[in-house]
């Protein structure tokens, strides 16, 4: 049944309670990543069967991709409480302390972009996801003793967007890691009808599809969008979002037919205008388009590398043939050489 206003807390304009309502409940409801469904819900039986709790977790890839949406899945099928937290709050021993001393047999700590954990905490991580035991180090110097505290068997489910920062001992903790790739316009298509049903939005196939096509593979990007034309809808055409609204709502937003918006274009266009194409330092682009360097590398740059929009190579970045062609120039005869 579509949720109301109030179940979505739209009427007082709750975007999170907005973004949880539309994430899907159970695997039945998560379109894509068919492989990683297959995984988990083979791991899922077996646990259920053994009355064991889940092996730790690791889920990596882009931001929006559903790693939070499939750790709280998880939780659901095992019948267990998610606990959520992430690397940057985790800033002392003791934070991680106090939660690790929380748990209760069976819960799943879903721990995001854990990449960013300090590496003194990470420390303390090794013996509680190994033998589910936390030490504790109790004064310093000579009188330094260390206590350690049995924990329940718990699950651990890591999520981040950099796993080439991960340490290689803890990743090797991890019994499976699965990297989440970015979704085609079909899947992202149901997953756009699925989500207006629940925002009460009448959506034609035409007008989802091109939802879907400029959503970037990513459907917390295809949500965004939805939302919008959903709220642009309701002004201009009686709540219907046919072709022509979606079509006029996007360029509202100024995303093209490519999926780019504005900072896309900015860099592109920065790349090839003042740089005349590259190579070019990841800083120096930062500079020259406004924007912070880790925001280009971990949003911008993956979907236009893989749309072949850009180019890492040793020396920089290189503008890409599909932005030559975007912006009405001659690429170069010779391409530069891939990182």
């Amino acid at each position: 049944m579509p949720l109301s206003a109030r179940d979505l807390g739209a009427e007082h304009g709750d975007a999170i309670a907005l973004d949880t309502a539309l994430r899907p409940q159970d695997f039945s409801e998560f379109a894509g990543q068919q492989k990683i469904r297959e995984r988990l819900e083979i791991l899922v039986a077996a646990a259920r069967s053994r009355g064991d709790v889940l092996p730790h977790l690791l889920f990596s890839g882009p931001p929006g991709l559903g790693k939070t949406t499939l750790a709280g899945i998880l939780a659901r099928a095992m019948g267990a409480r998610l606990r959520v937290t992430s690397g940057p709050v985790l800033e002392r021993a003791g934070d991680l302390a106090g939660i690790l001393t929380t748990l209760e047999p069976g819960d799943i700590l879903f721990i995001d972009e854990i990449h960013r954990l300090n590496k003194v905490i990470e420390e303390y991580l090794y013996p509680a996801m190994e033998e589910f035991r936390l030490d504790i180090l109790i004064d310093q110097g000579p009188n330094a003793r260390c206590i350690s505290i049995n924990l329940p068997q718990f699950t651990l489910i890591g999520a981040t967007t950099r796993s080439g920062m991960l340490s290689a001992p803890l990743r090797s903790r991890f019994s499976m890691i699965n990297r989440l790739d970015y979704y085609d316009t079909s899947t992202l298509q149901t997953i756009v009808k699925r989500s207006a049903g629940l925002l009460q939005l009448d959506i034609d196939a035409e007008a989802a599809h091109e939802i879907a096509r400029r959503s970037r593979g990513t459907p917390r990007i295809a949500n965004n969008l939805l939302r919008w034309v959903r709220d642009y809808a309701a002004v201009h055409n009686s709540g219907r979002a046919d072709l022509p609204t979606v079509l006029k709502a996007l360029s509202v937003l100024e995303i093209d037919g490519d999926g780019l918006d504005e900072m896309d274009k900015r860099i592109l266009d920065t790349l090839l205008n003042r740089f005349q194409g590259g190579p070019v330092g990841l800083n120096s682009l930062a500079v020259a388009v406004g924007e912070e360097p880790g925001t280009i590398e971990e949003v911008y740059e993956p979907y236009l590398i893989l749309e072949g929009f850009l180019v890492r190579t040793p020396q920089g970045r290189v503008a890409g043939a599909r932005a030559y062609k975007k912006f009405g120039l001659t690429p170069p005869a010779t391409q530069p050489e891939l990182l």
